[in-house]
């Protein structure tokens, strides 16, 4: 089967507020609801970066009990991080914040691993997906116009692919472009396709 008709059994939700992820959830062709919990985001300091994203996206997932989830309802959870050297650069508190991380990155590899989680009432599956990301060396004019011209606060690692500073800064990425977006859809379609 090519297309994804095994989920018209399923009433899907984007446990999700990620504009991105809504996005790239409709491009897949999936017709679902957003009902978002606030989950507060902690996580063991001894995990690497695919078992934090992993422990994030299937904390989400059990943010929702079992008694709440109908025989025929799924819920897809999804967490990205960004890791430069083992180190996960997080989501900014503020411009000054946001501008020391892009430095931080600035012509260096890093990693963009998103955690994804599939939970129905007799089904749960997680998988993570590693896209590196090779950024040219950005100059202060360059970050201080990004961050200060768009929104990088709710962005793990400062930044959007999608956006001014992926289009002049990002000169080669190994994997999923729409992984660095926030969901891995490639990925997401094979596990659909079994779920």
């Amino acid at each position: 089967m090519g297309t994804l008709e095994n989920l018209v059994k399923y009433k899907i939700v984007l446990a999700s507020k990620s504009p991105r992820r809504k996005q790239l959830l409709e491009n897949l062709g999936v017709e679902f609801i957003i009902i978002s919990k606030n989950v507060e985001e902690f996580y063991p300091l001894d995990m690497n970066p695919s078992e934090t994203a992993l422990f994030l996206s299937e904390l989400k997932a059990n943010a929702f009990p079992d008694s709440e989830i109908d025989d025929d309802t799924l819920i897809i959870t999804a967490d990205t991080i960004v890791s430069l050297n083992g180190k996960i650069m997080g989501k900014p508190k503020d411009k000054y914040e946001a501008k020391e991380i892009l430095k931080e990155l600035s012509g260096k590899n890093h990693e963009v691993i998103t955690g994804v989680t599939l939970k129905s009432k007799t089904k749960f599956r997680s998988f993570a997906v590693k896209t590196k990301v090779h950024f040219k060396n950005l100059n202060k004019e360059e970050i201080d116009f990004y961050v200060n011209d768009y929104k990088p606060m709710d962005k793990a690692g400062a930044y959007g692919i999608q956006e001014w500073i992926g289009f002049i800064g990002i000169d080669k990425i190994e994997g999923s472009f729409y992984n660095v977006m926030g969901l891995p859809t490639q990925k997401l379609y094979e596990e659909l396709l079994k779920f």
